[in-house]
């Protein structure tokens, strides 16, 4: 009973979490890292592991337990400290209780995922990151999106949105060399790709270039299946702030 409450405690806290900190839920990596903070706290229970239920033991299940959720990088780490608050506040609720069990701790858990998907909404915590799929020829590739209303590259030729992704992405996606990416006037006259096609960009602190762009036919955006136009990052949109891609537009 103590691993499944668990369980369900810490699953309910990392949905929170990633409801608040604007990212898709991952229902693998979520049940996943759940399962492992119930099996733990079952441990403690058992005679010759109650070691475990030290202060370092815990700090140490605890790290684990997110890095399972969250992965590494600097957005993980913000999401550990969401996870923490949530954390902090369920333990308040529970000693502010008159009278605490495991009921009034499921109830107190569900309260908190509930006042985070309230907190959310669908406003721009909600949908800051979008889960994105392409598929092109026999190449699959799965990458993590920020719909940032600031981007608003379009194709000079049609007017659609344009989905940026970055090298690495790209590389799986086409077979492109980085070099080929960095160099795509010779790219593109090389033939390398059937379809590729110059987009037109500036940013923020460049005088903006061209990146190679393709049409891909088979992309979904969250839940929306489309063809959309995939332009090629030469850099950057490395997944180290916990996106590879930009979706744009409002």
């Amino acid at each position: 009973m103590a691993v499944f409450l668990n369980a369900c405690v810490d699953f309910l806290l990392l949905s929170g979490t990633n409801r608040l900190s604007g990212y898709p839920p991952d229902l693998s990596r979520t049940l996943s890292a759940a399962a492992f903070g119930g099996i733990y706290s079952g441990a403690c229970l058992i005679k010759g592991f109650r070691f475990l239920a030290g202060g370092i033991w815990r700090i140490v299940f605890l790290a684990l337990m997110m890095f399972i959720a969250f992965g590494c990088g600097v957005a993980a780490l913000r999401r550990c400290g969401i996870f923490l608050l949530l954390s902090a506040a369920l333990g308040g609720i529970a000693l502010g209780m008159v009278r605490t069990g495991i009921a009034i701790l499921l109830v107190a858990a569900v309260g908190i995922w509930a006042l985070c998907i309230l907190a959310a909404g669908n406003g721009v915590g909600a949908n800051q990151f979008v889960p994105v799929k392409l598929c092109y020829g026999n190449q699959k590739v799965e990458v993590t999106a920020l719909r940032d209303s600031g981007n608003t590259l379009r194709d000079p030729v049609t007017g659609e949105c344009v989905l940026v992704i970055g090298a690495s992405s790209a590389r799986k996606l086409t077979g492109l060399s980085q070099e080929q990416l960095e160099h795509p006037l010779q790219t593109l006259s090389g033939s390398a790709v059937p379809g590729l096609r110059l987009i037109p960009f500036e940013s923020v602190g460049s005088s903006g270039g061209m990146m190679l762009a393709l049409r891909v036919n088979d992309v979904t955006v969250g839940k929306r299946k489309r063809s959309t136009i995939v332009a090629f990052a030469p850099s950057g949109l490395d997944g180290a702030m916990g996106y590879e891609a930009l979706t744009g537009g409002v």
